[in-house]
């Protein structure tokens, strides 16, 4: 680590614990402690190629900040939202990369299932019926984009703790990848995210069911991550000992994409 990198780094540790004496850490001041974050991103959004020196200083500073990132995430610490935010209802995100919103049609694709597999001792098969018997918590949840603006929903779903807690993964399931019939759209996480208490398969969202729009029969939604993380349309949960990429993240956006 540079002697800038270490000073950044100490920067970022007295705005924490200023805001952990205040209760609360301020996202914006973050965000402008890490500006060469900003960079990677405009950068990877570009699709640039870049010279081979601008290349390996942009891996650096992807991996600066991811180290950064990691130090700051808590699995205990929650993103709570103000009671004064609205929901954002029809203006949330409904992004897909299918030339046309992907629809579970059970006629042609037979019953819809949601997989959990991999590095797991008991691989589970769940239908849609069957997730929903499980214990649904309800959770208003910020969307973060990395163009930067933010969206509140409250969604329903099972906490993936609980979907962990049955299908027990592996001491090696460092990762989790979750999949989607969204084209192939897939995303993986480091585990500890994924285990995090806000972490939910979604099933309804703002008090009525999911709909297609949105990523029904159910998705992925956890404020820990950056939106394009935070898988729609899934049908498999895989946890796996290495990390590897995803639909975005293959294109340039950062991997971790922590909030």
């Amino acid at each position: 680590m540079t002697p800038r990198d270490r000073r950044i780094l100490a920067r970022v540790r007295e705005l924490l614990d200023g805001g952990r004496a205040r209760g609360v850490l301020d996202r914006r001041d973050f965000l402008r402690l890490s500006t060469l974050g900003v960079g990677t991103a405009v950068l990877s959004a570009c699709n640039s190629a870049g010279p081979e020196r601008v290349q390996s200083l942009l891996t650096g500073v992807g991996r600066f900040n991811e180290r950064v990132e990691r130090w700051l995430f808590d699995r205990e610490r929650l993103d709570p939202v103000s009671p004064q935010l609205r929901a954002a209802g029809s203006r949330f995100p409904a992004y897909h990369v299918a030339d046309q919103t992907p629809v579970w049609d059970a006629s042609t694709m037979g019953e819809w299932r949601l997989r959990v597999e991999g590095a797991v001792r008991a691989p589970l098969s769940l239908s849609l019926a069957e997730l929903r018997a499980l214990p649904v918590v309800t959770q208003r949840h910020h969307h973060y984009c990395v163009e930067g603006w933010t969206a509140v929903a409250a969604f329903g779903g099972v906490a993936l703790s609980t979907l962990a807690r049955m299908a027990q993964p592996t001491s090696d399931a460092g990762y989790v990848d979750f999949q989607s019939f969204d084209d192939g759209y897939h995303e993986s996480w480091d585990t500890d995210s994924a285990l995090h208490p806000q972490t939910l398969i979604v099933l309804a969202k703002d008090g009525g069911p999911l709909h297609v729009d949105y990523g029904a029969p159910a998705r992925l939604h956890g404020p820990v991550k950056l939106g394009y993380k935070n898988t729609k349309y899934l049908t498999r949960i895989v946890f796996i000992p290495e990390r590897n990429g995803g639909y975005w993240s293959d294109r340039g956006y950062e991997w971790y994409g922590g909030t």
